[in-house]
C-alpha cells in the first residue's frame, strides 16, 4: 500500500491517465504532482526575445495551469485528499530520479508513457524507461 505517490505530469493524455490511476489505485495516499520545466524545450529565439526570466515565469504559470486542469479532469478538486504541486527545472528523467533520491518520503511513482517504439524511441529516448531503470522505488507505467 503506497502512502505517498509521485506522479510526473505534463498535461498529456498519458499523464492524466497516470494521475487518474494513482488516485483510484491508492485512494488514501498523498499525491505529489510533479511538472518538470525543461529549458531545452525553449528555442534560442524564444528565450532571447522574451528574456530567460520571463520565459521561466511563463513556464511556471503553464505548469500551475496544467496542475489545475489535470486535477479538474480527474476529479481531485475540492477534496480532503493531500495533493501537492511541485515544479522543478531540468531534464525530466534526471529530475524525477533526483526528486526520488533526495526525498525518501515517496514510496511509488506512477507515470504515463507515450508508447514510442522503434527508431523514435531510440532517437528521442524514453523518460519512463529511464525512470524505471534508475528509480529507488517501484514504478507503474500507464499507457
Amino acid at each position: 500500500m503506497a502512502e505517498h505517490v509521485l506522479v510526473p505530469t505534463d498535461g498529456s493524455p498519458q499523464s492524466v491517465a497516470a494521475v487518474r490511476f494513482a488516485a483510484t489505485e491508492w485512494p488514501d495516499a498523498e499525491l505529489t504532482l510533479l511538472n518538470v520545466i525543461n529549458p531545452a524545450d525553449a528555442d534560442y529565439r524564444e528565450r532571447a526575445l522574451s528574456g530567460s526570466e520571463e520565459w521561466f515565469q511563463a513556464e511556471k504559470r503553464k505548469a500551475r495551469e496544467t496542475f489545475a486542469e489535470v486535477k479538474a479532469e480527474v476529479g481531485l478538486v475540492d477534496t480532503d485528499r493531500t495533493i501537492t504541486d511541485r515544479i522543478e527545472v531540468g531534464s525530466p528523467q534526471k529530475v524525477i530520479v533526483e526528486v526520488l533520491d533526495d526525498d525518501a518520503d515517496y514510496d511509488h511513482v506512477v507515470m504515463g508513457s507515450h508508447g514510442r517504439t522503434g527508431v523514435s524511441r531510440i532517437l528521442l529516448g524514453s523518460v519512463a524507461e529511464e525512470v524505471l531503470r534508475r528509480s529507488p522505488v517501484p514504478v507503474t507505467i500507464v499507457r
